[in-house]
């Protein structure tokens, strides 16, 4: 019996996120530059994607560059851009093959002019797309997301387009970067490594953590099959007791 067959294909997660994480430190232990991590971790992207749609999945969201990343060495983020943008030219197919529409989050003008062209050009190829909804979480930040919530919010309540007193969860989410995304059920984090880094805070409220020592390029479906296996082991209560849910 395979790993995959151990899924309860009526009880999957409607949305999951990976904080895709390890590609430096598994680099440095072949002894190589972080760049070749990096490029590793495209075939770890590929098998994720390819895994999740196979297996129903409706939502795959993927942490691919946070805004504090731009701190990071300026060669290691120019890398990092052009690695993306010849990630989208070679993925294009495999999206329209699995019928996969491509999305994006973040602060996305701050991407340099050729990704943010690529992106929306890939974006708008596959826009019509159904089986499952791949979005990139790019030059994004959680707290950025909210402080311009916030900021959206009130200028409209100033503008009497929102009365104040029916601000509630549902105008909040209507005003997030993930507006158009359902709540995240599953959220991997790879490499050993036990935080959230600014990643989908509000989104992620009632969200199952699941840990793994595994690096980024080393993450199969196999991989990604025991986190939902995990998953599905687990008693999501939202608040209520057991006795409540049974």
């Amino acid at each position: 019996m395979e790993l995959k067959d151990n899924i309860r294909l009526e009880a999957l997660p409607k949305h999951i996120a990976i904080i895709m994480d390890g590609n430096g430190r598994w680099a440095k232990q072949k002894g190589m530059i972080r760049a070749f991590g990096h490029e590793n971790g495209t075939k770890a992207v590929r098998q994720v994607v390819e895994a999740s749609a196979e297996l129903g999945i409706n939502n795959l969201t993927l942490y691919a560059f946070s805004t504090e990343n731009w701190n990071r060495p300026k060669l290691e983020v120019k890398t990092l851009m052009k690695l993306l943008i010849s990630s989208l030219r070679k993925e294009i197919k495999t999206l329209q093959d699995n019928n996969i529409q491509l999305s994006a989050i973040g602060n996305l003008n701050l991407l340099p002019e050729k990704v943010h062209k690529e992106l929306t050009e890939v974006i708008q190829a596959t826009s019509k797309n159904s089986r499952m909804t791949l979005t990139l979480a790019l030059s994004y930040g959680s707290r950025e997301e909210l402080i311009s919530t916030v900021k959206e919010i009130s200028n409209k309540v100033k503008n009497n387009i929102i009365p104040i007193e029916t601000i509630d969860e549902s105008i909040i989410n209507k005003h997030l970067y993930t507006q158009n995304l359902p709540d995240v059920d599953l959220l991997i984090r790879t490499s050993g490594e036990q935080r959230i880094s600014n990643f989908l805070l509000w989104q992620i409220a009632y969200a199952e953590l699941y840990f793994t020592h595994t690096l980024w390029p080393d993450f199969t479906k196999d991989e990604l099959y025991k986190a939902i296996i995990e998953y599905q082991k687990r008693e999501r209560r939202f608040g209520k007791t057991s006795e409540q849910l049974s």
